[in-house]
């Protein structure tokens, strides 16, 4: 009865609540997609779906005008005396009939620059004018599969849980919402979900928003991962072409200017297509413009279109944003995949009382019960129908919902989930216990098997038995990781208990203790695969350990926005190890291998340091100011800041079984990153401290930098690593400083060579430089290429580097690959 009940409100309950219902189509009779719709003198606004249909939610009868609006037709006002409702409402567009008689090519050019010229003009005024508003929002987003093959890569794929139908194609994705929005620049935006719909999902909060929506064409840039030019920015005319194509007239008495916008180099990130310009204002009226993916760092993306169209606001005298669609595809693995998301904003408020600080750093928020809305209130608050294939997709969904909450699904669903193969053992193993929300992963032993100098060939699986919470998402996880090494034949042992007590202020409180062994180095530069790698092919063993006992206690929180905490109390005993093998690939080699002693590379029986047993504790606070974030239900998500970052940290250690092995020491870190229009992103870090009380301390408790001697990088960014330092050579117990700086120009140089520029190549410089006392300034300065790869799959990097320290020079190149540190985990 409840299924035969929600297809019965699904399919025609909006006949009941929305009042005026009707389709839109052409003269042919084909619909017309995502046209816009106003009532005349109101800020209210809808679109028609991608199947030509449309609804108004009017409640009263009366006259009415509602103007109809689509990119290639004419706009239509339709005039009615409704006196009964509900009332069906069927309109015909005719196409656009366009006043421009034919001119020759470079009259059209001529006249669309000036166009464009006005509207640059005019751009600041027409801007202030919707410079702050209040307004709804509602957005719908759409994720559709096809094509799915049976199997890919040898591995079963499934229905994708019952998605997929008989020609292997579905909706992977379908959800709504209804929002408040307010806005003021320069981009504060505050959005409070009112209702939230995701199908599938009885309890479901939709990951559409405001903020993810917001392309505002009137600023200079468009915020994607590489900043693209908007074609009435400042700068446009060295990245645009421009043609008037044609102009019409539009009903409410302004002069409508088509036109065709291409770019002049096609590997910049600039957008081509359409856009249509209010010739009396310079205002945009309408825009239909796409981009490759590869231009804005999204290489997964084909192409992205983006389509908006504005409605006058007679009260006002201004063109606001009323109807708006995101388009991609893309193809991953033979796997079609396309999305949708539409969004229409309506009942605009330009004159908002904000006071001072009402819209806070909290982008967006939900309503308590915003995902438990009745299918009445959707019909009611719906602007755009559902199409037939979202109507069936939630009717489906809703009966897999069901079908999923039983106790026999679930069982079946993890009997498959947990099967045993194979290559389980070797590679890695998950144990799902669906219904009672407990896992537990096994590594594997290949993956997490190397080589080193003390253990030669060893391994460390781990296991780990998590529960979460699906409510709070917290979550309670105990583990253990193995190491063993088959030349030092020890085994060790560590194991950890944490909880995480809610996802908004994400506390979480562990407990860490046992044997392991580890580098020098807390911060690990030296890779597990990289070391293997140069030290049984090259004899370069650069890792250097030793053991340690330990039982720690840590705890960590984001006490208010913007201020993390983290403190550890722990007891650690420590000793050190030496080399008990000799062995490489490389037989009868002449090229020795250094000892485990980073002091000395010959001492190979004399420790580092004292066998000691000490008492260490860490207090730190990271400040990040005017933090954004996005506050969904049981879960806050921190978007960053335009302002430096602060870590403040102060280390201590006593209680020491070597008297002079206590210290103190503070520091402090500054990192910043900042996007410099379209022509790339700037990043920097600063780190300086100073010890105290500190002379003879144990060379495990010095402060490390991050040294690179295997010409392999294997970061996305090098702002906290030098790649041609020795990895202990620097190492200190007094002050220091050290500072980073990189400038990724994301193509804005090497896309203007003939060429490089079709390669989509980026080019990155960088300077670094390390003080320390009794030793002369280390600086590097690089210059190198990223982006670099074939097709989608780009995670490549090559920096030529030169290093210097007082007169001595040193160069040579690095070879970046950005995977390393996914396969270290």
């Amino acid at each position: 009865m409840k299924k035969c009940l929600l297809l019965i409100l699904l399919l025609y309950g909006s006949f009941v609540v929305a009042q005026i219902r009707g389709t839109v189509s052409s003269k042919e009779g084909d619909p017309v997609p995502f046209a816009s719709i106003v009532v005349k003198n109101s800020s209210y606004g809808t679109s028609t779906n991608q199947e030509g249909e449309f609804y108004i939610p009017v409640t009263k009868t009366g006259d009415y005008t509602f103007i109809f609006k689509s990119l290639g037709y004419k706009t239509k006002e339709v005039v009615l005396t409704i006196d009964k409702l509900p009332f069906e409402l069927n309109v015909q567009l005719d196409a656009e009939e366009y006043l421009l008689n034919e001119v020759v090519i470079e009259s059209k050019k001529e006249q669309a620059d000036q166009i464009i010229r006005k509207a640059i003009g005019e751009k600041r005024k027409n801007r202030e004018k919707t410079s702050a508003y209040e307004a709804d929002f509602y957005s719908r987003g759409i994720l559709r599969i096809s094509d799915v093959p049976e199997e890919i890569l040898g591995q079963e794929v499934g229905d994708f849980s019952g998605t997929l139908d008989s020609t292997r194609s579905g909706v992977l994705y379908l959800s709504e919402t209804v929002s408040k929005i307010k806005f003021k620049r320069p981009y504060n935006i505050n959005e409070v979900i009112i209702a939230s719909k995701v199908s599938g999902e009885d309890s479901g909060f939709s990951y559409n928003n405001a903020n993810a929506a917001e392309f505002d064409f009137y600023e200079n840039y468009l915020p994607f991962e590489t900043s693209v030019i908007s074609p009435i920015a400042d700068n446009a005319f060295s990245y645009y072409n421009y043609e008037l194509e044609n102009s019409f007239n539009d009903k409410s008495g302004y002069l409508i200017n088509k036109i065709k916008v291409t770019p002049k180099r096609n590997s910049e990130p600039a957008m081509y297509g359409y856009i249509y310009i209010v010739n009396e204002s310079g205002e945009l009226y309408a825009l239909d413009l796409s981009i490759k993916g590869l231009l804005i760092e999204q290489p997964l993306v084909d192409i992205l279109t983006i389509k908006q169209n504005f409605g006058y606001n007679s009260q006002e005298k201004t063109w606001t944003k009323n109807v708006q669609t995101i388009d991609f595809n893309t193809q991953i693995l033979d796997v079609d995949l396309s999305g949708r998301f539409s969004a229409v904003y309506s009942n605009f408020n330009l004159n908002p009382d904000f006071k001072e600080h009402q819209l806070s750093n909290r982008v967006l928020a939900f309503d308590e019960d915003a995902n438990k809305k009745p299918e009445s209130f959707w019909n009611k608050n719906r602007p755009i129908p559902l199409t037939l294939e979202e109507k069936e997709d939630y009717i489906k969904k809703e009966k897999l919902e069901e079908l999923k909450q039983t106790e026999q699904y679930k069982d079946s669903l993890d009997k498959k989930k947990n099967r045993f193969l194979l290559f389980s053992l070797p590679v890695g193993y998950t144990y799902s216990n669906t219904d009672e929300n407990w896992e537990i992963k096994f590594s594997g032993i290949i993956r997490k098997l190397a080589f080193n100098t003390v253990q030669a060939y060893h391994i460390d699986p781990t296991f780990y038995f998590t529960k979460t919470n699906p409510e709070t998402k917290a979550y309670t996880t105990v583990g253990t990781e193995l190491n063993y090494g088959f030349a030092e034949k020890r085994f060790r042992a560590t194991g950890t208990i944490a909880h995480k007590f809610n996802n908004i202020s994400k506390p979480i409180l562990s407990i860490t203790g046992g044997s392991s062994i580890e580098q020098f180095n807390p911060e690990k530069p030296i890779n597990r695969i990289v070391n293997s790698v140069s030290t049984l092919f090259f004899r370069d063993n650069y890792m250097k350990l030793y053991d340690n006992n330990f039982l720690r206690l840590s705890y960590e929180e984001e006490l208010i926005n913007g201020v993390e905490f983290f403190s550890s109390i722990e007891y650690t005993r420590k000793r050190s190890l030496f080399n008990n093998t000799n062995f490489s690939t490389i037989k009868n080699a002449r090229k020795p291998y250094t000892s485990n002693n980073p002091l000395d590379p010959e001492a190979f029986d004399t420790p580092a340091f004292e066998k000691h047993h000490m008492i260490k504790t860490t207090v730190s606070a990271r400040f990040t100011f005017a933090q954004k974030y996005i506050l969904r239900p049981n879960e806050k998500i921190n978007l960053g800041t335009k302002y430096p970052r602060v870590l403040v940290s102060y280390e201590k250690g006593f209680a020491s079984s070597v008297e002079n092995y206590n210290f103190d020491h503070l520091s402090t870190r500054i990192t910043y990153d900042a996007t410099v229009g379209n022509m790339g992103d700037l990043g920097i870090s600063i780190r300086a401290g100073k010890f105290f009380n500190s002379d003879s301390i144990s060379f495990t408790d010095y402060r490390h930098f991050n040294g690179n001697q295997t010409h392999v990088g294997k970061s996305e960014r090098y702002l906290n690593v030098f790649n041609f330092l020795p990895y202990y050579t620097h190492s200190t117990n007094d002050k220091y400083i050290e500072a980073h700086a990189e400038y990724n120009f994301k193509g804005y140089l090497a896309n203007k060579v003939p060429l490089l520029n079709k390669l989509n190549y980026y080019l990155v410089t960088g300077y670094h430089v390390l003080g320390v006392p009794d030793q002369k300034p280390y600086m590097e300065f690089t210059v190198g290429l990223d982006n670099l790869g074939w097709g989608r799959f780009r995670f490549l990097r090559i920096d030529y580097l030169r290093s210097y320290k007082g007169s001595k020079m040193t160069d040579g190149v690095i070879f970046g690959l950005t995977f390393l540190d996914i396969l270290e985990n």
